[in-house]
C-alpha cells in the first residue's frame, strides 16, 4: 500500500472512460520512478462519461492489478485539492501529440499558482499508442467496432456489454 512518510506519491489524474492500453502504457513506465502512484479518477467532469465512476474504477483496479505500487482512487472538485489531500508532490500527465501539449502546459501552469510545491511531469505515451483516446474507443465500441487493440481485454468485454445492440422495437 502506499504511505506518504517522506515519499515520493505521484497523481495520474483523468476521466479514464475508459482505461486505454495508452494510460496503461504510462502507469507502468511511470510507477518505478516513484514510491507510490495514485491514479485519481475524476468523479465529475464536464466531460459525459460512458462507465460511471464506481465502473471506470473498477477496469483500472482489474487492469492495473500487476502494478504493484499503485493505487485507483476517486476524486471530486479540483485537482491541486485531490493532490494536497494525496500528499503528492508530481502530477503525471500523459502526452500523445504535440497538440495535447499546449494545453496541459497551460494546466500545468494554473496547477503551479494554485500549488506550487506540486510539479508536473509529462510523459509521453509510446509510439503505438499515440492515436488511442477514450474517445475514439468509446466512439468505435459504440457501433461494435473492434477495440481489442486499444484496450485490455477486460475493457473490451465491458465496452461490448455497455454499447451491444438492442433488438429495435419498432
Amino acid at each position: 500500500m502506499i504511505s506518504h512518510n517522506n515519499e515520493k506519491i505521484a497523481i495520474y489524474p483523468g476521466t479514464f472512460d475508459p482505461i486505454t492500453n495508452g494510460h496503461v502504457d504510462v502507469v507502468t513506465r511511470a510507477a518505478p520512478l516513484f514510491d507510490g502512484l495514485i491514479l485519481g479518477i475524476a468523479e465529475s467532469t464536464s466531460k459525459s462519461t460512458a462507465f460511471d465512476l464506481s465502473e471506470r474504477i473498477n477496469l483500472a483496479e482489474l487492469v492495473l492489478t500487476g502494478v504493484s505500487n499503485v493505487k485507483v482512487v476517486a476524486f471530486s472538485g479540483l485537482m491541486v485539492d485531490f493532490a494536497r489531500a494525496s500528499k503528492a508532490s508530481v502530477v503525471l500527465r500523459g502526452l500523445r501529440a504535440v497538440s495535447d501539449f499546449e494545453y496541459e502546459f497551460q494546466l500545468a501552469g494554473m496547477n503551479r499558482q494554485l500549488l506550487p510545491n506540486v510539479e508536473t511531469m509529462f510523459l509521453p505515451t509510446s509510439e503505438k499508442y499515440t492515436y488511442i483516446s477514450s474517445s475514439l474507443v468509446r466512439e468505435i465500441a459504440r457501433y461494435q467496432g473492434d477495440v481489442g487493440s486499444f484496450v485490455d481485454p477486460i475493457v473490451e468485454k465491458a465496452l461490448h456489454d455497455k454499447f451491444i445492440q438492442r433488438p429495435n422495437n419498432v
